[in-house]
């Protein structure tokens, strides 16, 4: 039997802006990554998600990004490491309060959009975020993209960690996201999706945008909350999984 995380990244409305399908998508995944008020969110939102969380039993993690609500935080940034470091504290602190105000814990935190795919391939920018973590919560799991610098990072910080593959996403041979800006860097069809995390699940490759197998490691799959098939995608995932030997759990389960 394989055990696996399912993740999805939710509270992602901000004011009168709805974004997403909190509500349907809680319901087949085991952990939430929720946005913490900086590319995305606001108090009220993160409240209400924290309570959504909690009511279907699902893993709560933070989402912080850059302070990019305009770009949705997938616009890369010149930030200090310092900087880094505090933005990362600031952001979860944020979502702690209502987690402790909620009784519930605050397990991950999964950086966003360009802050996610900038750390994964600098180090000193994966440590500055390990290091906010660690300073804030040695015992949080920091969750990164698989083969990445940031779980270099993690590693040497010392700080739990897990690798995330994404079942909505195209690879490049190196093991990083394909550009959203190329050609098909967002896998839609949904038997394409289904069929690549079984493989990262089972045999820990994952053919990558060129054709070439790349090494994975899949401790935790992440559909992209705002994708046009996100509900789609983890209700078939998790109906798969279920035939295929496949268990979901929270990443506490799963590392």
């Amino acid at each position: 039997m394989y055990k696996v995380d399912l993740n999805c990244d939710l509270g992602e409305s901000f004011g009168r802006y709805k974004l997403g399908l909190d509500e349907d998508v809680i319901k087949y995944i085991s952990s939430a990554n929720i946005a913490c008020g900086f590319h995305a969110s606001d108090p009220t939102v993160m409240d209400k998600t924290v309570k959504l969380a909690s009511m279907y039993n699902v893993s709560i993690g933070a989402h912080p990004g850059f302070l990019d609500l305009l770009g949705f935080g997938r616009r890369n940034m010149d930030i200090s490491l310092d900087e880094a470091k505090c933005y990362i504290k600031y952001q979860l602190g944020a979502l702690y309060s209502f987690c402790k105000c909620n009784k519930t814990e605050l397990v991950h935190v999964k950086p966003h959009g360009a802050l996610y795919n900038m750390a994964a391939k600098d180090y000193k920018l994966a440590k500055a975020i390990c290091e906010g973590i660690y300073e804030f919560d040695k015992n949080i799991i920091l969750l990164g993209l698989s083969n990445s610098k940031m779980i270099d990072a993690a590693k040497d910080t010392g700080i739990k960690y897990a690798s995330e593959v994404f079942a909505d996403r195209a690879y490049e041979e190196d093991g990083s996201l394909v550009s959203r800006d190329k050609e098909g860097a967002i896998i839609t069809k949904e038997e394409i999706a289904i069929s690549r995390v079984v493989e990262m699940v089972k045999t820990k490759k994952v053919k990558s945008i060129t054709g070439k197998y790349i090494d994975v490691k899949a401790d935790s799959i992440c559909v992209h909350g705002d994708g046009i098939k996100a509900l789609e995608f983890v209700k078939k995932i998790k109906e798969k999984f279920a035939s295929e030997g496949i268990e979901i759990k929270p990443l506490s389960e799963v590392i």
